[in-house]
């Protein structure tokens, strides 16, 4: 997708407790389960695409390699589907053909486009071992009438950087109304989507940028206010959308950055 599209999607995590309903661009991301629906970058189009194992008629596979805050890389395997309710079983396994994991039927985002049919996205995370290897990694999809339909995506394990050179820096207090918030780069090539929360409402996801292909982002006017207390983070993504790394291979989540805004 054009890092320029923006187009709106009503996202609802389900699980055994609770849901959680959340408004999202449509390429986003990516930890409970309320902080996976709000912040997570998922594949939105289950359209055949000649040439692309990811995109089978049961759904869309991809499996991306994460380097978030405090915690070792994992993988996020999921499957988007408007097939659903057919789906008995999705198994995972590494290229020597060994599972990796199975996803978990019942805990899933449900989405809502427009007048498209309501897609659920089965996610898993799991941490890379030290014995994984590069290659095609498969989903194994069981439907109900008992045909098996195989999904595939070319993974590569390694770290991409985490955003920082934050600006306005964590800790920064009682500054002026910021015009733009900006970061350093995290390579040549990469994506980046941030979020921005309002620490004085319940610390509320407020803002969910498009996709963006530079380091900044100009703040819309009259998101931030006098007196107002925020939290910004950023995901990064290596590429968006590849027909042999998936919507993306490789990303990561910066560290949380807190300011204030000064009452004048």
């Amino acid at each position: 997708m054009p890092a320029h599209t923006v187009r709106k999607i009503k996202m609802i995590l389900t699980s055994k407790t609770g849901i959680y309903t959340i408004a999202a661009g449509a390429s986003l991301l990516f930890f409970t389960a309320a902080t996976i629906a709000a912040e997570m970058p998922i594949a939105t189009s289950d359209s055949m695409r000649s040439n692309d194992l990811h995109y089978t008629p049961a759904g869309f596979f991809d499996i991306h390699v994460c380097n978030w805050p405090d915690r070792e890389l994992f993988f996020m395997p999921l499957l988007s589907t408007i097939r659903y309710s057919e789906i008995t079983g999705i198994e995972v396994q590494y290229p020597d053909g060994n599972t990796l994991t199975s996803l978990n039927l019942e805990k899933y985002m449900v989405l809502k486009q427009g007048d498209k049919p309501e897609k659920h996205v089965f996610m898993s995370q799991i941490e890379v071992p030290d014995s994984a290897q590069n290659g095609w990694y498969t989903a194994t999809i069981n439907l109900a009438d008992g045909a098996k339909i195989i999904a595939k995506d070319y993974v590569i394990i390694s770290h991409l950087p985490r955003a920082s050179g934050m600006n306005p820096p964590d800790g920064a207090d009682d500054i002026p109304t910021p015009e733009k918030l900006t970061w350093s780069s995290t390579g040549e090539g990469s994506y980046y989507q941030v979020f921005i929360r309002d620490s004085w409402n319940d610390d509320k996801l407020i803002y969910t940028s498009i996709l963006l292909n530079k380091p900044e982002l100009v703040i819309p006017s009259g998101l931030l206010q006098p007196g107002g207390s925020y939290s910004w983070k950023v995901h990064a993504r290596d590429v968006n959308e590849d027909i042999l790394l998936g919507d993306f291979n490789k990303g990561s989540m910066s560290r949380v950055a807190t300011f204030s805004i000064s009452e004048n």
